[in-house]
């Protein structure tokens, strides 16, 4: 059983600063990805950020220069610094752990992230 905890959602202005953890704990394969994605209401959950348990590391354009992913493999947690947000960034964020060796995908609860105009 795997279990994901996201913390660091919230309220912010435009132009601010918000950093979300995800801690993951429970049958973790060591070789695994783990990242951000968003959906908007009636919309598909999209990818935000990746990155592997190998450091190699997936933005979608739409954040790039202004978010940044990364991880520490000895707390399985990773982190997704938000930079200069914008009001189109607000939708619940959800952390995905995927452990390519057994096809298996788990999500966290979501976290909600709201950017004020």
């Amino acid at each position: 059983q795997v279990q994901l905890v996201e913390s660091g959602g919230g309220l912010v202005q435009a132009g601010g600063s918000l950093r979300l953890s995800c801690a993951a704990s429970g049958n973790i394969f060591k070789s695994n990805t783990m990242g951000w994605y968003r959906q908007a209401p009636g919309k598909q959950r999209e990818l935000v950020a990746s990155i592997s348990s190998g450091g190699s590391i997936k933005y979608a354009e739409s954040v790039k220069g202004r978010f940044t992913i990364s991880r520490d493999n000895a707390k399985n947690t990773v982190y997704l610094q938000m930079n200069s947000l914008k009001p189109e960034d607000t939708v619940v964020y959800y952390c995905n752990l995927h452990i390519a060796a057994f096809g298996s995908d788990y999500w966290g609860q979501g976290t909600q992230v709201t950017v004020s105009s």
